[in-house]
């Protein structure tokens, strides 16, 4: 009796390590899908960011390296994207993090003409409320679009706020906290730009970033 026993326990445990084995395996090859799509997002977004005819590089190829945990919002590298025409650099594209999000960080590229001024801001990851704090999304509103052309001058400092503090951006109805993060985030992001202009724009062509390489 014992050993039924014990060859029932013994293949019990052979079936839950397969099991295991497949979740696993499924659960693995799940979050490199997942990883790969939300890559090739990101790609496709910088590359509507930057204006047709404004560089003949490969932007998603041409990276410096960055790290600022307070105007970047980053503890980690992460590159910035270099637009270039004719070896020039026309634009930047960061990737700054709005860690005071209503529910949590949010995920941003923001686009920099060598000029200093917006080619625009988009939101990448978020978990904002569904129906408010998410109209961050271009899809779900227009309310991205007031940053473009803005600069650090444009508003300027006071400016760099939503109305209810006293700004120049629109809050939504009753989420005030969402667009105030990101508002922050991209002045932010501004101002990094300011202080590294010289290392972006001026930056030799660098091998991609393990992970952010496209073809």
């Amino acid at each position: 009796m014992n050993r039924e026993l014990l060859k029932s326990v013994l293949a019990l445990g052979v079936v839950a390590s397969i099991a295991a084995g497949v979740v696993a395996a499924v659960h693995q090859f799940t979050a490199q899908r997942i990883d790969t799509v939300q890559r090739e997002a990101r790609g496709r977004t910088i590359l509507e960011l930057l204006p047709q005819g404004s560089y003949d590089n490969h932007p998603l190829e041409d990276q410096v390296s960055t790290l600022d945990p307070k105007l970047l919002g980053r503890d980690e590298p992460a590159p910035a994207f270099i637009a270039r025409r004719q070896g020039q650099a026309t634009a930047v594209v960061l990737q700054p993090v709005a860690r005071d999000g209503y529910g949590g960080s949010i995920q941003l590229l923001v686009g920099v003409t060598a000029q200093g001024r917006l080619l625009g801001v988009r939101v990448v990851a978020h978990h904002e409320t569904p129906g408010q704090g998410d109209r961050i999304e271009l899809g779900k509103s227009d309310w991205l679009h007031g940053f473009d052309g803005r600069s650090l001058t444009d508003p300027g400092d006071n400016g760099w706020k939503v109305k209810k503090d006293g700004g120049q951006f629109d809050q939504f109805a009753g989420a005030t906290v969402t667009p105030r993060a990101v508002v922050k985030a991209t002045h932010l992001a501004l101002q990094y730009f300011d202080a590294h202009k010289a290392q972006l724009l001026n930056a030799e062509l660098a091998p991609a970033i393990t992970g952010d390489r496209h073809e």
